[in-house]
């Protein structure tokens, strides 16, 4: 029976002569199973991270699949910006609005029944009705017996006399040339009322765009009740105006005898 030595104590080798055996690295064990833990926790996280992945990609795939494949990825709608000035036709300085700050309480412009179109459909015979057509005649404000009189090709403040001074004080009143919400003015015999050199005048209409811009007016508010004020188009803050009995376009002011000269009713046509 071998003999059974027993073993030096090994918490004190310098007593004894023991030493420790360094053909192990201390602490091997752990650190295998350390290193295979956290191999184990990488390839759970991925595994999680791409499970996610694909829940997250169903929905939009399936959205994609029903759609008409065609995704927007706008938050809200394109807008456009209006241009900006008086529909490009001057760079003048905006139109003040004279009346208003004046604080004069807004107004109706006086309306006539139009003449009705005359038929000349046959009988038996089915066309549509022509549409009506507005005839005007133009009454200044501070001098209600006078009309806009076209007189040698220029229009004067005039009173109705006979027959012939109501047809030449009857204006039939269309769309605007150069803006369709505003007015023009036609003659008996086809020419049109536009300024030139400041004064209104009956003139041909030669195509152009300056002879349109010319023969357009457009309303606006008078400080008098049932009247109209007329702004030039290509000379915004410019209104007709009678002076000495001709009708001008004038810049606006903030005067009485302004306001009342450049006031008018726009009453059905004389004629």
């Amino acid at each position: 029976m071998p003999e059974d030595k027993s073993r030096p104590p090994q918490d004190r080798p310098w007593e004894n002569g023991w030493t420790l055996d360094t053909s192990r690295t201390p602490g091997t064990r752990r650190l295998y199973l350390a290193g295979a833990l956290a191999v184990v926790t990488i390839v759970a996280c991925v595994a999680a991270i791409a499970a996610t992945d694909n829940a997250v990609d169903a929905p939009s795939k399936t959205a994609r699949d029903e759609g008409s494949g065609l995704i927007s990825f706008s938050s809200q709608p394109a807008t456009t910006l209006a241009p900006q000035g008086d529909s490009g036709l001057s760079s003048v300085s905006p139109t003040p609005k004279g009346p208003r700050q004046q604080g004069a309480e807004p107004t109706v412009t006086v309306t006539a029944t139009p003449k009705p179109p005359k038929s000349t459909a046959s009988k038996g015979s089915s066309s549509k009705p022509k549409p009506s057509v507005t005839y005007r005649s133009i009454r200044s404000v501070n001098y209600p017996d006078r009309y806009w009189h076209v007189d040698d090709g220029y229009v004067g403040l005039d009173p109705v006399r006979g027959s012939e001074s109501r047809e030449d004080s009857t204006f039939k009143q269309v769309k605007g040339l150069a803006n369709a919400s505003c007015y023009s003015f036609v003659t008996h015999d086809g020419k049109y009322l536009r300024h030139r050199n400041f004064v209104l005048r009956a003139d041909g209409d030669d195509g152009s765009s300056l002879f349109e811009q010319d023969a357009t007016f457009c309303p606006r508010d008078a400080a008098y009740t049932g009247a109209t004020m007329l702004e030039s188009v290509n000379y915004p803050g410019y209104f007709l105006r009678h002076e000495n009995f001709v009708v001008r376009l004038e810049r606006f002011e903030y005067s009485s005898q302004y306001l009342s000269d450049s006031s008018f009713q726009l009453v059905g046509g004389l004629a």
